[in-house]
């Protein structure tokens, strides 16, 4: 498939357009829910409490959720998840303006929307190969596309946040939040096709099957770990910026945003270069190797005594080689995956991750109380520094092991 067919492709360019739309509340909530509860109570270890819920939520529904993904397939399981997340996310603005929102009730709506979000962000991975086939190039574009629309949703979200905020007040943004889930429900309704599931084969029976299969497979049982602690290290990271933009340039929520936006509007460009020029040219494995590093290399400059000009630079620069390699790594780890397991294989992963996930919340939260975000900040470039040489190492490992294959 040519790029220009796939950019005509209807009911790949819903999917790009319900994923904008969403993950742009999406990420207007992710700083306009923690900043709601920073303000309100002055209190970073209950900002990260609440950050945490999520998180544990989506762990606590991720095995489980497999099941359901398999039988169901992704579409359905995406609509399900969009039609119960609307009106939960509705629920906060509700009851904080009738004087019934506390500290607990955010906590239980937050594990809700963790728990919707694991089944939601598998078949969003396993919606693409449903659509465009198993070609490990065609997928990896197709991801660029994709990833590329959710970036621009970095770039957009948390700017026009801290604007809102700023204007209507967080609990007003998290309605805003509440009306894209239900746009992005309707787009993949009407312009996604139903497919039938996968044929459930017997080695994809039982709870624990997609785990077994990430401990087996070669490459997957060294990335998982990996990623999943980068991933970690980016929730300590998330958590730090109200703070350290507290601590250096005064309450000012847009700053905030800015910050954030670096990330996305550097990933936009990574995913462009991606989708234009490298994934089509470069065998995976070699590209992943070979951009990762320079996702962790930027990130030492943020605990630096620098302007906010300085830190978005850095940002947006881990952003570039986030956005360059990431298509090619869920590609590579979706196809990895026969697609009689897939469903099972990566709620699993998401089941690993989202019990990992509070970890780098769990140690900042006290940090941030105590120290600041300069400590955390150090400990965040420190692990992914790590983790990405690690994910470097082990790629080509795996691509030395493996023949090139015949050329075309």
């Amino acid at each position: 498939m040519s790029r220009a067919e796939m950019l005509r492709n209807t009911p790949l360019r819903a999917l790009l357009a319900a994923e904008t739309i969403s993950t742009t509340g999406t990420q207007m909530t992710w700083l306009a829910l923690p900043w709601f509860v920073l303000v309100t109570t002055g209190s970073p270890a209950r900002m990260t409490l609440v950050m945490i819920a999520e998180l544990v939520g989506l762990a606590a529904a991720g095995l489980p959720a497999g099941a359901v993904l398999q039988r169901f397939g992704a579409r359905r399981t995406m609509l399900v998840a969009d039609a119960v997340r609307a009106p939960l996310m509705l629920l906060v603005p509700v009851l904080h303006w009738t004087g019934h929102l506390s500290v607990p009730a955010l906590v239980a709506l937050a594990f809700a929307l963790g728990a919707l979000a694991g089944p939601y962000f598998a078949a969003q991975r396993m919606m693409l190969p449903e659509l465009l086939g198993e070609n490990e190039a065609v997928v990896t574009q197709a991801n660029a596309l994709l990833q590329g629309a959710v970036r621009v949703t970095m770039l957009l979200g948390p700017p026009l946040g801290g604007v809102l905020i700023g204007l209507i007040g967080a609990p007003s943004v998290l309605l805003v939040d509440a009306a894209t889930y239900a746009v992005s429900f309707v787009l993949v309704l009407v312009f996604v096709p139903s497919r039938r599931p996968v044929p459930v084969e017997d080695d994809s029976r039982g709870l624990l099957s997609g785990l077994r299969f990430l401990v087996h497979e070669p490459l997957l049982r060294v990335w998982t770990p990996l990623f999943i602690l980068g991933d970690a290290a980016w929730q300590a990271f998330f958590a730090a910026v109200p703070v350290l933009v507290i601590e250096r340039f005064g309450a000012h929520a847009t700053i905030a945003g800015i910050l954030f936006a670096g990330f996305g509007a550097g990933a936009v460009l990574g995913n462009l270069l991606s989708f234009r020029f490298l994934a089509q040219r470069f065998e995976g494995l070699r590209l992943v190797a070979f951009s990762v590093p320079f996702q962790a290399l930027p990130l030492w400059i943020l605990p630096l005594d620098v302007g906010a000009p300085v830190l978005f630079a850095a940002i947006l620069m881990s952003g570039i080689a986030n956005g360059i390699c990431n298509p090619t790594i869920h590609s590579v780890m979706t196809l990895r995956m026969p697609p009689a397991i897939r469903a099972k294989a990566m709620t699993a992963f998401m089941t690993i991750w989202g019990v990992a996930m509070p970890l780098g919340l769990v140690i900042a939260g006290p940090v941030l109380s105590v120290y600041g975000a300069r400590p955390v900040l150090i400990g965040f470039a420190a692990v992914q520094s790590v983790a990405m040489l690690g994910v470097a190492v082990s790629s080509l490992r795996v691509r030395q092991a493996v023949p090139e294959p015949a050329p075309a």
